[in-house]
C-alpha cells in the first residue's frame, strides 16, 4: 500500500525556511549518548553481559555504542533506557532542569547522529526541540532522513508520530510499505516492527516520540 499523488494542501516552502539546513559540522554533544549509556550502567553496576541479556543486543554491539564507533537509532535508546530503569530522555538530550522549554530556531542544537547498525553508514542527525524540560516523557526532533538501503528495522515501546516536512520518505511498518510526501503524517505503535528513510537523497520530518 503506498501514498501517491497527493499534493499538500500547504507552502512547502514555509516548512523549508521552518526547518533551515542541519549542518554538517560535529558538536561535542552528537557524540554523548555512548558516554552517558556507560556511565549510567557503571553507576547501576550492570555489566555489558547483563544489558545483553536484558536487551537481546550482543556485547560487541554495545560496547561499540559506549565507545561512539556505533550512534544508535532512538529505538535502540528507548531499549537501552528501560533495561537501565531510566529516563528515555536522559540518555537522548540529558537531565533538563526547566519546567517549560521555548527553542529559537537559531538555537537548536544537533543532539545525536544514528548509524547502520554496523557503524558503516549515518542514517539520521536529530535536533531536539525542548531538551531542557525536566522529567519530560516526550521527545520532540527535526530529523534529516539519509537513505537506508539496509532497510534496518526498529522495535522497542513506546509511541511515534511523524510528519514529513520536505523530500520523500519511505515508511515500512511491519509488512506493509508507504512513499510519504511533505504534509503526510503517520502514527504508530513504536512494539511494530519499523524503518523510517529517505527515499532518495535526504528528507526533512518531524518526529515526537513517546518513551514511556
Amino acid at each position: 500500500m503506498e501514498i501517491r499523488d497527493q499534493k499538500p494542501p500547504i507552502n512547502v516552502d514555509y516548512f523549508e525556511d521552518l526547518t533551515g539546513d542541519i549542518s554538517t559540522e560535529t558538536p561535542a554533544s552528537v557524540e554523548a549518548i555512548g558516554e552517558r549509556i556507560r556511565v549510567l550502567r557503571e553507576e547501576k553496576s550492570i555489566s555489558l553481559e547483563e544489558l545483553s541479556n536484558l536487551t537481546g543486543y550482543d556485547v560487541e554491539f554495545l560496547s561499540s555504542i559506549e565507545r561512539n564507533e556505533v550512534q544508535p537509532q532512538l529505538g535502540t535508546v528507548m531499549k537501552l533506557s528501560r533495561a537501565l530503569d531510566s529516563a528515555f530522555s536522559r540518555l537522548v538530550s540529558g537531565v533538563g532542569d526547566k519546567l517549560y522549554s521555548i527553542t529559537r530556531k537559531a538555537d537548536r542544537k544537533i543532539i545525536s547522529r544514528s548509524t547502520s547498525q554496523k557503524g558503516q553508514k549515518k542514517i539520521y542527525t536529530y535536533r531536539s526541540l525542548a531538551p531542557e524540560v525536566k522529567g519530560r516523557h516526550m521527545e520532540a526532533l527535526i530529523v534529516q532522513l539519509e537513505e537506508n538501503p539496509d532497510e534496518d528495522m526498529s522495535v522497542h515501546e513506546g509511541e511515534e508520530f511523524i510528519y514529513v516536512l520536505s523530500g520523500e520518505v519511505v515508511l515500512k511498518i511491519a509488512e506493509e510499505s508507504f512513499d510519504l510526501e511533505p504534509g503526510d503524517s503517520v502514527y504508530y505503535l513504536s512494539t511494530s516492527p519499523h524503518m523510517i528513510a529517505s527515499k532518495s537523497g535526504q528528507a526533512t520530518i518531524l518526529a515526537v516520540l513517546y518513551g514511556s
